[in-house]
């Protein structure tokens, strides 16, 4: 199971300490009706046969609105064209012209037992897709999307044959358009290194002219070690082994740019010099299934140089490669919401319950997970685009446990998805989730994997048309047998080498978890563990005050110290060494736990960063300053909020639009004001690629379709985790709709001038003074009171009169003067009765200041 560590905070007494630390943990909320609430079979039936309805909502909405498009636009009701529509960026790598949705939904209609229309779906696949269009697609995406999907269709398609039901006229179609599909993926590995291409063109490779691609120099991790369950299995399937060979190597060479120390790898590497391009380390996006595909590796193909290479970084946090203690960055993405069920997997349940747990509580928050939120659990980037992996890992421990809580919490991702996703013409991504706008997009991996785990989840073993143990999931959900290690021999010439040194094996290592091993006669262990979350939060239980708190903090530990990690979120620990000396009480024994005290020094939780809105104001003829867009800041480049008069130039486009690389442009750019795209590279990296090119300043402009300041917040952008010092170029970011302005204006003027200063400072501004306000607290005085109070400091005193109200300013030394005859203000029994009377300042009256309404302010 691991090294598992129990760490203890010890806080001093006092209310206020405590909930101050915990307000990192607030969100860890229980809900406690649920928890004892099981879940009937016919419960069950109804959530399944919901699922199928929104199943058949979203299918049915893409084949009558958008095939043979690859996917669906959902709030336009028509199909998304690559070249038809606007450029998205590197979101649209996804899309070949090859009618992505179909092939990504083709084993879903099996497990879901729609059998005639898979039969159906697989004749049109077999008719109509076409794999040579001239097109530069994603090597990762195109392997998991289509690759896998063909491979799991033609699975399942072999076993309806075989059974003598269906698909009697299938000759193995599937297979053959998934081989020609993996040699024009190969000409993507022609590097001296292994390393593939992040981009291929499907007609004419990477290195022919016509190719338009082969310029790129880095890819991401998961892009280069994503590649061994579809590439082995297309080579075991078709007895073709240079699939394979080159699936390994790619594995083989991120294995030996590794950091020996940690055996952790960077997130983007260079293709060529296998030099490491960004080397923060993590789970989360362009990392997260490397580390996935090589424990369903040695899964699949039963090879224990996978199982060997295996490591799960301990925390959710990225880390520095080389310094596995320091956090790059202080927010998560919802990609690492697949790391529990990869957990389950490993065998390690405790942590797998610890980290669904801590994500179903935010999407309790936020209704669902943001692409990425802050170890505060704030949003930090509030696109949803109707990901699945929280519900696999919900599935994965379910099938662990069958504790019928998971059932509430798929059944939660149901009814969200229908209220806040479901449009006319399907299920339709949140733009924000803090607004609830909608993005007019489907991707494929919502009918290929949502809808599969939820069906899984709500579905007895017996129910399905096929035996889900037989078979392991891709990163797509795409469904590959396990009997492939066996039934197919593998590859000769291609294992790879031992890993030197092996490491601590437990009871597991090569064996699936037993519940009854791991928590004997225990049937609500995971309550249990759960509830460490609601204890730490305090819900759930009266607070008492102690001279000294306790709380248990459930992390894993793998070797990374959870002191940094809390660190990262504003607790400073100290060891105890000799504060608890002496303490026997605390001192339980738990075999196999070590346990270390530690102090906590709550520090104040930083309020969040106010965003400082800036513009882009265009001030060219025949704009003269009246065209003002909003735009968001950067954390890093020249501060526009110091220079007086923002900065002045004639914008250009950057060529790539992406600016990821050597700018083509850059003597006509330099000088300029240059517009890029937003996607495919960090904004530090463009930043210097433009700056390198002589720009003078960067507006960037977001590559979402739609996107607007109105409907979504403004963000800082930020940098790419090493230091930006040598940015020094002014820049800011447009929404779509705001930058489509802007492009509009340059294509139809050809010149021009904008500003770029904070909004505060465009010109033409009314910098009107604001009022200067003050706050009077206000109350009602008993007689004599007033002496007390004005002895004290300066007071006000409201003189009421029939016409008017008089406000009177009493000066403390005037006060003080009159302390012999102090003043009091007061309503007689006669005014009280009669609401006309004036209310009057009478010294005659004395009243007991301790008789009456509350005195203090």
């Amino acid at each position: 199971m691991g090294n598992k560590r129990c760490w203890k905070l010890v806080h001093p007494s006092g209310t206020g300490m405590l909930l101050k630390t915990l307000l990192i943990t607030s969100v860890l909320g229980w809900a406690k009706c649920q928890e004892s609430q099981s879940m009937t079979p016919e419960e069950k039936i109804v959530i399944r046969d919901q699922i199928i309805e929104m199943f058949d909502h979203a299918y049915g909405s893409y084949m009558k609105y958008a095939y043979p498009a690859d996917e669906l636009m959902p709030l336009s009701c028509r199909g998304r064209v690559r070249g038809q529509e606007p450029n998205r960026g590197d979101i649209d790598d996804s899309l070949g012209k090859f009618s992505l949705t179909l092939i990504d939904t083709l084993d879903t209609l099996v497990v879901l037992n729609k059998l005639d229309e898979f039969e159906d779906a697989v004749r049109k696949a077999v008719t109509d897709v076409r794999l040579d269009n001239d097109v530069v697609v994603s090597v990762f995406e195109t392997n998991i999307r289509v690759l896998g999907g063909l491979l799991g269709a033609h699975v399942m398609a072999d076993l309806l044959q075989q059974r003598g039901e269906r698909m009697q006229w299938y000759r193995g179609e599937l297979l053959h358009m998934a081989k020609e599909l993996g040699h024009r993926l190969l000409p993507a590995f022609n590097t001296t290194s292994g390393l593939p291409y992040p981009k291929v063109n499907l007609r004419y490779g990477v290195l022919n002219p016509l190719s338009r691609t082969g310029t790129e120099s880095d890819t991401c991790t998961a892009c280069a070690g994503t590649m061994i369950l579809e590439f082995a299995a297309l080579s075991r399937l078709s007895g073709e082994t240079v699939f394979e060979e080159h699936a390994r190597k790619a594995l083989d060479v991120l294995w030996q740019r590794r950091q020996r120390g940690s055996d952790l790898v960077g997130t983007v590497i260079n293709i060529h010099n296998e030099e490491w391009v960004r080397r923060d380390s993590g789970v989360g996006a362009g990392i997260d299934s490397y580390y996935e595909y090589l424990m369903k590796a040695y899964i699949l193909l039963g090879d224990n140089v996978f199982l060997e290479r295996f490591n799960i970084p301990p925390l959710l946090l990225n880390v520095h490669m080389h310094n596995p203690t320091v956090s790059v960055r202080s927010w998560m993405d919802s990609l690492l919401a697949f790391f529990p069920g990869l957990q389950v997997l490993r065998g390690d349940l405790k942590p797998a319950i610890e980290t669904h747990e801590m994500l179903y509580q935010v999407t309790k928050q936020h209704k669902f997970l943001p692409e990425a939120f802050t170890t505060e659990f704030r949003v930090h980037w509030g696109q949803h685009l109707l990901r699945p992996e929280f519900a696999e890992s919900t599935y994965y421990l379910y099938k662990a446990t069958a504790d019928p809580y998971y059932l509430r919490v798929g059944q939660s991702i149901v009814e969200k998805l229908n209220a806040y996703a479901r449009v006319p013409c399907g299920f339709a991504a949140v733009q924000d989730v803090r607004t609830g706008t909608h993005e007019d997009r489907m991707d494929s991996f919502f009918l290929a994997e949502m809808f599969k785990y939820l069906y899984l989840l709500f579905s007895e073993k017996g129910q399905l048309p096929i035996d889900i143990d037989d078979y392991i999931f891709t990163t797509e959900a795409h469904l590959l047998p396990v009997s492939l290690s066996t039934t197919q021999p593998p590859c000769q010439g291609n294992n790879t080498e031992t890993v030197p040194g092996s490491q601590e094996e437990d009871l597991f290592t090569h064996s699936c978890p037993s519940m009854e091993t791991l928590f004997p006669n225990n049937p609500t262990f995971a309550k249990t563990i759960r509830d460490s979350y609601k204890y730490l939060t305090g819900v759930g239980r009266a607070f008492h005050p102690l001279p000294v708190r306790e709380i248990e903090l459930p992390l894993h530990d793998n070797g990374m110290e959870p002191v940094e990690f809390l660190k990262s979120m504003g607790i400073s620990l100290t060891p105890l060494n000799e504060f608890m000396a002496g303490d026997t009480r605390s001192r339980k024994e738990h075999k196999g736990v070590y346990r270390v005290k530690l102090v906590a020094e709550v520090s104040h939780t930083l309020e969040e960063e106010e965003v400082v809105p800036h513009v882009v104001q265009l001030i060219s003829p025949p704009f003269l300053g009246r065209t003002v867009l909003t735009a968001g800041p950067a954390k890093f480049g020249m501060d526009l909020t110091k220079q007086e008069h923002g900065v002045k130039g004639s914008v250009m486009k950057a060529s790539p639009y992406t600016a990821c690389g050597p700018i083509d442009n850059a003597v006509e750019l330099k000088g300029h004001i240059a517009l890029a795209l937003r996607g495919d590279c960090m904004f530090a990296v463009k930043a210097r690629w433009l700056q390198e090119a002589g720009a003078i300043g960067v507006i960037f402009i977001d590559h979402r379709e739609g996107s607007n300041s109105k409907e979504t917040p403004l963000f800082q952008m930020v940098g790419d985790g090493d230091s930006t010092e040598d940015i020094t170029l002014p820049l800011v970011f447009l929404f779509s709709q705001e930058g489509a302005m802007l492009t509009a204006a340059l294509e139809e003027h050809h010149n021009v001038d904008v500003l770029l200063l904070p909004k505060e400072r465009q010109l033409g501004h009314d910098k009107t003074e604001k009022p200067v306000s003050i706050n009077i607290k206000l109350h009602l005085a008993e007689e004599g009171e007033l002496e007390e109070v004005s002895s004290r400091r300066p007071t006000l005193e409201f003189v009421l009169e029939k016409q008017e109200m008089l406000l009177k300013e009493k000066e403390e030394e005037e006060l003080r003067g009159q302390q012999q005859q102090p003043q009091q203000q007061f309503c007689s029994e006669a005014a009280e009765n009669d609401r006309t009377a004036p209310c009057s300042a009478d010294s005659s009256q004395n009243a007991n200041p301790n008789s009456g309404p509350d005195a203090n302010p």
